[in-house]
C-alpha cells in the first residue's frame, strides 16, 4: 500500500470521527462543514482508485 493511500485512509478516518463528535455535541454547523470536508477526501479517494468505505 503506497504511502498515498495510507494517508487518505486515515483522514477519512479522521473526518468521519470528527463529524460524528459535532453531531454527538448538537453543533450542526461544524458536522456539515466536517461533512464537506469528508465527501471531499472520498471524492479524492475514488479518483485515485483508493477504497475507503
Amino acid at each position: 500500500m503506497s504511502d498515498f493511500s495510507t494517508e487518505i485512509r486515515q483522514r477519512v478516518h479522521d473526518a468521519r470521527l470528527s463529524v460524528s463528535e459535532a453531531l454527538a455535541s448538537g453543533d450542526e454547523y461544524l458536522a456539515q462543514v466536517l461533512q464537506s470536508e469528508l465527501d471531499g477526501l472520498r471524492r479524492l479517494a475514488a479518483e485515485h482508485q483508493v477504497a475507503v468505505d
